[in-house]
């Protein structure tokens, strides 16, 4: 047995000579229970750390996935130039000779590469290194330039009037200008597209309006401001708010309608299905819809070319997808932060109106008009109002020309007309349509301008040279001026209140005559009663019988 051992020891020292010190040490007896093979050695003993593994491991991965990515794209590469690449594919067709040319334009840079290196793969690296330096710039552009600080949205306390209508909602409203029963006019105005009652007028004087004898009143549309929502809301329930609006508020004669852009659809409205209210309607920049069936291809191009692709954009979702819009109004000017208003509503604007939104004026009330706005932080009423702008109206401004009546059908109508007794009725709207639009707009184009003109031709349409969006209604007192002297002529101040009316006198009692027609004095002392006069009456000698 002695002799096994010394020969086993002997190979032992024999192999390691040959392998080397491997560090591994084995015993010489083998576990029972994988029969000394199955399961590996019981007494194994390593000594290496196992962060050297994972590391090793590792870079074998990143290896084999870089050579895998390397593979990938010359596949990629030669199915590209199998069957997109080819002289005969529709790509190389149309965008081959246009980048042939402006390879040729720019050969002349390839004086200027090292004479041993290819042109096209200077080139790609060039502009690979010259795509990593912009990202890397844009990067860092926080760091380069401060960030100014974000102004959140503040919501304020509630502090407008209400009244209740027929369906148990509330609306809310705001006047201004002198008081109801001094007022010589009236004049409503229903809000545009993200505002509030506070807007109305923009920066208009409370002395003109009295110059005038002007009573203004805004209200919030349904789910702006501190308005209820409207479940199924339409123009014609538009129309139908302003009217009890009026009555709410104490307006008993005809009123003005004022509207600004996009908010002006509603003003059509009011002249469409309330013209018995109504007695001439103020708009500035008008907006129409962009889907409007009776403009003309020219002048639906003229529009749209103005605009920038983000609006267009939003006026397509809001025609074709609505349930997309709650999307991107959260992440404007419902995000809870303040922002450019060219920004938040895709505006293309002119040089002037640029110069206006700069104004810390206007921006300190543009920023107070969004807070009222988004108060209720619900974005279907936005949604509502985008899509009533490019829906079907149910009528088209063209509908409010001034037109006789088409005479009836049948033979009494036929009698009536050879005997002249047929009536003559008008059609449309019959009061004032003033219109101001600013040639330099580009957010509601002039090309809408010519649309109204050409549909309504009674409509007084003043064009402004030199003046955007917003320049002629915001915080411009001789444009309110002109405006106001324009429709109502001279100023002639509010109504004078009609004198309380004295109270009547009470009538002298009249002298008594006796029989014989002499008058009979019944007067004791400084009073005559009744009960005296009577008596004087009944006993005419009673004063001879006293005396």
């Amino acid at each position: 047995m002695s002799e096994v051992n010394e020969s086993s020891s002997s190979w032992r020292e024999g192999t390691g000579s040959v392998v080397g010190d491997t560090e591994i040490r084995y015993n010489s007896r083998y576990s029972a229970v994988g029969g000394g093979y199955g399961g590996g050695p019981a007494g194994v003993e390593v000594k290496g750390k196992d962060g050297e593994n994972w590391k090793f491991h590792a870079v074998e991965f990143a290896k084999g996935f870089a050579e895998m990515s390397v593979e990938f794209g010359k596949g990629v590469r030669d199915v590209l130039k199998q069957s997109v690449i080819r002289e005969d594919s529709i790509l190389v067709r149309k965008v081959g000779p246009l980048c042939c040319k402006v390879c040729r334009r720019l050969s002349f840079l390839n004086e200027y590469l090292p004479e041993d290196r290819d042109p096209a793969h200077a080139w790609s690296v060039i502009f690979f290194v010259l795509f990593l330096a912009s990202a890397v710039l844009i990067a860092s552009n926080d760091n380069i330039y401060p960030t100014t600080s974000v102004k959140k949205v503040y919501i304020h306390p509630p502090s407008a009037s209400r009244i209740s209508l027929p369906d148990g909602r509330h609306l809310a409203y705001q006047q201004q200008g002198v008081p109801a029963e001094l007022a010589r006019f009236s004049m409503i105005a229903p809000h545009s597209f993200v505002s509030s009652r506070l807007a109305g007028i923009p920066g208009i004087k409370t002395s003109l309006l009295q110059e005038y004898g002007i009573r203004l009143v805004t209200y919030d549309l349904p789910g702006f401001g501190e308005s209820d929502p409207h479940p199924s809301r339409n123009l014609e329930s538009s129309a139908m708010d302003m009217l009890h609006l009026s009555y709410a508020v104490n307006v008993t004669d005809k009123f003005w309608v004022v509207g600004f852009s996009d908010g002006c659809m509603h003003a059509w409205a009011a002249l469409r299905y309330i013209p018995d209210r109504i007695a001439g309607a103020v708009m500035v920049a008008p907006m129409v819809s962009p889907y409007e069936p009776r403009m003309t291809k020219e002048e639906k191009s003229k529009m749209w070319k103005k605009w920038t692709t983000k609006k267009k954009n939003m006026y397509i979702l809001a025609r074709k997808f609505p349930r997309l819009l709650p999307y991107f109004y959260r992440r404007s000017f419902l995000s809870g932060v303040h922002g450019q208003i060219e920004t938040r509503l895709a505006l293309s604007l002119g040089i002037r109106d640029k110069a206006l939104l700069e104004h810390p004026l206007f921006e300190k009330f543009w920023q107070r008009d969004v807070e009222e706005s988004v108060r209720q932080k619900n974005a279907k009423p936005f949604v509502e109002e985008a899509v009533l702008q490019v829906s079907n109206w149910g009528f088209s401004p063209a509908d409010l020309k001034v037109q006789r009546k088409r005479p009836g059908k049948g033979i009494m109508h036929w009698i009536k007309s050879l005997f002249g007794q047929t009536e003559e009725i008008l059609t449309g709207f019959l009061g004032q349509i003033h219109v101001w639009q600013g040639m330099e707009d580009m957010v509601v184009p002039p090309s809408t301008s010519d649309f109204l003109q050409r549909v309504l031709p009674d409509a007084m349409v003043h064009r402004l040279l030199y003046e955007g969006h917003f320049t002629y209604f915001y915080f411009c007192d001789e444009c309110h001026r002109h405006i106001i002297s324009t429709v109502f002529g001279k100023p002639q101040g509010p109504l004078t209140p009609e004198p309380e009316p004295e109270p009547e006198p009470e009538p002298e009692p009249s002298p008594i005559q006796n029989d014989d027609g002499e008058t009979q004095d019944t007067i004791l002392g400084d009073v005559a009663t009744d009960e005296e006069n009577v008596s004087s009456v009944v006993n005419p000698d009673k004063e001879d019988y006293i005396d």
